[in-house]
């Protein structure tokens, strides 16, 4: 929204210059954008006249002119067709920055011949101007006269206007705003009515009200149309509006002016005696939609759920109701009667107009915002007595058809809401004020009573007026009080699954894993290749058709994420993350896991692969899990139960006894990944964060688990021994490892397996396990036999297995 000065100051007396305005808005809550002051850009330029004009000695289309300026008789070289002896025109010197060029003046030849200057055409001074060649003005001015003062110039300002406010579309608006604010008078003049001269000929018929409830129009004959006098055209042409003619420039001038859309149309192109406000049709021979040919020259298609004015057949649509009006029956210099339109159309259905047709005009952007419905008859009243001083001609009666909304309803408003919402203490009498003066209706009771003038719809209750009047105020009014303090900052206290979360994030992270936030959903299909995809998990209204289905497992997201890793040239990936899966086996449907995934590919080297990485990612397994306090020293590994998205033979899992599945990791079965589009090989875990019993130790009295003691550091050197079992091949290793350490728990300090081998000297269907058991004293040094008898009883243990000491 733009407006002059000059503008301004026809509804708000008022000394303050432009910045002061911008200010003072600015204060008000209007979003000032920019600040244009031509007068500061034309002062270089000034009337000049030519004295005398000849052809240049080097170049047909140049003329060397004398010229009489402000400086003095100056040479100037000039291209223009209508450079002449005795034309008056505008100099610009050298030095002087010409904006319609964007560039300095400086002293340079011009085919041999040096230009002192130049003579200005309307586009070089960024001023509407139709001409060819340079200005020509009145012979009447004398030389020397700033531009500025020629053509009227005035500071041009431009703000955002917000959705809420379309009241701020007119300058009435604004002026009404910056008044309440201190900053002037309202003077805006008061509408008088036009008596009719004769009933009016055309009629109106509304057949859709919940598109357009009201309709207002007279009809004004005998009007002489043409260009519209300068002081019109400077106040449209100023905020970026090209004029038209007198009868188009009144519509826009009283929109820009009043927040009031208009329409004309020229009543000897209309079709019989009504106006018909309707929706779009289909035509009735072919069904096809209807068209129409705006005034822009563009054909629109018209739908159900748009607004059309038709002449009185009904069936020829001659506008777009609050949009634009039709080119069949716009106004031309021909034109001598005219029916002017004023009407409320619903705002919603315009914007929904505005956007499928692609239109955005300034009605429809008024008409989208909502404007004043009490201002129907007043716009037609403005107009007519406009267009009556322009055009001449005689208004008829005016007809005014269906029922306009009904004005807001007064609320009870307590003044005391102000001190309490924004912290202003301010005297009821100025509280009465401010809203008196932005048009509400004060009725002082207890409680107040305040009503809402029509064109302020966005103001419901209380509080909006405690808004109005803090920003009447000025919001640099408000109080700084600081706010109270909130005493001693808490320290944050973590569960213990928040806790392991933490813990895991940074094991993992150590690790060298990287950590991914993937989706919550997965495709349906996915879902049933890791035991989900029931019925019960699909989403009904998913953000995505491949994200349709709570996910029962993160590894499907970690292999989807490691393989786009590897098109994109990363292939050799390890991911993890933390969060929920879905299952309908259980009693909450929801688990937390700790999940990773590694794609080992390493790269090609003449030594061959690497060893196992199973083995890798069990030893990581195993530290996440030793980290997080999980009882590693008691799970059992068991190979063969795992689900059937892992690999048979390089699968297992860790458990507390049958029930309680603590973990699965291994490889992940190809027939998965080929359906996921992953190379192999690709391995993973799931820890089930939930099937991690807390650590049993002493507790609180809040019931929390004390903090660890002292660190207990023996002061012995310890000591090791080997054993080497022969086992069943199908033996699990980590049975034997458990039971070497059950044998003296005080004394075992840690188990370890060093070689596991099948071969000569070990009979088949049998393997040999070497065991390093490392003997921690805590006494005193142990004597041989005490290390004899500990020895004994490793082997006792572990023979309870099956197995045998190898000799």
């Amino acid at each position: 929204m733009k407006f002059t000065l000059g503008w301004l100051k026809d509804h708000l007396d008022t000394t303050a210059d432009a910045a002061a305005v911008a200010d003072a808005m600015t204060m008000a809550g209007l979003e000032v954008e920019h600040v244009h002051d031509p007068i500061a850009a034309l002062a270089p330029f000034t009337v000049a006249k030519i004295v005398s004009a000849e052809r240049h000695p080097n170049a047909d289309r140049l003329q060397v002119c004398q010229v009489e300026t402000v400086d003095g008789i100056k040479e100037i070289v000039c291209g223009a067709p209508n450079a002449r002896a005795g034309l008056t025109t505008i100099y610009a010197p050298i030095g002087a920055y010409v904006p319609g060029l964007g560039v300095t003046l400086v002293e340079k030849p011009v085919r041999g011949v040096v230009s002192n200057g130049m003579l200005c055409s309307g586009a070089e001074l960024e001023l509407a101007d139709d001409s060819d060649g340079i200005l020509e003005l009145s012979d009447d001015l004398a030389v020397g006269t700033p531009a500025a003062g020629v053509f009227g110039a005035e500071p041009v300002i431009d703000f955002e206007v917000t959705p809420n406010r379309p009241d701020w579309l007119g300058v009435a608006g604004i002026a009404r705003d910056l008044a309440a604010a201190g900053v002037g008078t309202l003077t805006t003049p008061a509408i008088d009515a036009v008596p009719g001269a004769f009933p009016c000929p055309v009629s109106v018929r509304i057949e859709a009200p919940e598109l357009c409830p009201v309709f207002a129009g007279r009809l004004i004959r005998g009007v002489k149309n043409g260009p519209s006098p300068d002081w019109l055209k400077h106040r449209l042409t100023a905020i970026g509006l090209r004029s038209i003619n007198r009868l188009v420039d009144v519509t826009n001038l009283i929109a820009y002016d009043r927040a009031r859309p208009l329409h004309v149309y020229d009543r000897a192109k209309l079709v019989g005696d009504q106006i018909v406000v309707r929706a779009g049709q289909a035509a009735k021979d072919t069904g096809e939609p209807e068209h129409l040919i705006a005034l822009d020259g563009k054909t629109y298609t018209v739908s159900a759920a748009d607004c059309v004015i038709a002449d009185a057949s009904g069936e020829r649509p001659i506008g777009l109701g609050g949009v634009m009006g039709g080119e069949s029956t716009g106004c031309s210099d021909e034109t001598t009667d005219v029916f002017l339109e004023a009407a409320w159309f619903d705002p919603l259905v315009i914007a929904q107009m505005g956007r499928s047709l692609g239109i955005s005009s300034d009605a429809q952007y008024r008409f989208a915002r909502g404007v004043d419905p009490a201002s129907l008859v007043p716009g037609i009243e403005l107009a007519t007595r406009l267009i009556l001083d322009l055009c001449g001609g005689e208004a008829s009666d005016i007809v005014v058809t269906g029922q306009a909304p009904a004005d807001p309803a007064g609320f009870a408003f307590d003044p005391a809401h102000v001190k309490r919402l924004s912290g202003l203490d301010l005297a009821d009498d100025r509280i009465a004020k401010i809203l008196t003066d932005l048009g509400f209706v004060v009725m002082r009771g207890s409680p107040w009573t305040v009503t809402p003038p029509s064109w302020r719809r966005d103001v419901e209750g209380p509080a909006d007026l405690v808004e109005e009047v803090a920003r009447i105020e000025g919001f640099d009014a408000l109080p700084d009080a600081p706010l109270p303090g909130a005493g001693a900052s808490s320290r944050g206290v973590l569960n213990p699954r928040q806790s392991r979360v933490r813990i895991a994030r940074r094991a993992l992270a150590a690790l060298g894993y990287a950590e991914a936030v993937t989706w919550s959903f997965t495709r349906r299909e996915t879902a049933a290749l890791f035991g989900g995809g029931d019925e019960t998990l699909v989403l009904e209204n998913p953000i995505a058709s491949d994200l349709d289905c709570m996910r029962p497992s993160v590894l499907p997201n970690l292999i989807q994420a490691a393989a786009r890793n590897a098109a994109r040239g990363h292939a050799d990936a390890a991911l993890f993350e933390i969060g929920p899966i879905y299952l309908t086996d259980q009693p909450d449907g929801q688990r937390t896991v700790i999940a990773g995934l590694i794609a080992p590919h390493a790269a090609r080297h003449w030594a061959g692969p690497a060893e196992d990485a199973l083995f890798a990612l069990k030893a990581d397994l195993t530290t996440v899990l030793d980290e997080i306090g999980a009882p590693t020293g008691s799970l059992q590994l068991v190979q063969g139960q795992n689900r059937d998205w892992w690999h048979p033979g390089r699968s297992a899992r860790l458990q507390l006894g049958p029930k309680v599945v603590m973990a699965e990791f291994g490889a992940l079965h190809p027939r998965v990944l080929k359906a996921l589009d992953a190379d192999g090989p690709m391995l993973g875990f799931e820890i089930v964060l939930d099937a991690v019993p807390e650590p049993r130790g002493p507790k609180n009295k809040s019931g929390a688990t004390k903090a660890r003691g002292a660190a207990d550091l023996p002061n012995l050197m310890p000591l090791s021994r080997d054993f080497a079992f022969l086992v069943d091949d199908g033996q699990a290793v980590g049975d034997l490892v458990r039971a070497a350490t059950g044998a003296d728990k005080a004394l075992i300090r840690s188990v370890g397996v060093f070689d596991v081998y099948r071969g000569q000297g070990v009979p088949d269907g049998m393997k040999s396990v070497a065991l390093e058991v490392i003997i921690q004293p805590r006494e005193a040094t142990l004597a041989e036999a005490e290390i004899e008898a500990l020895s004994a009883r490793i082997v006792a243990a572990v023979e309870k297995l099956g197995a045998r000491l190898r000799s």
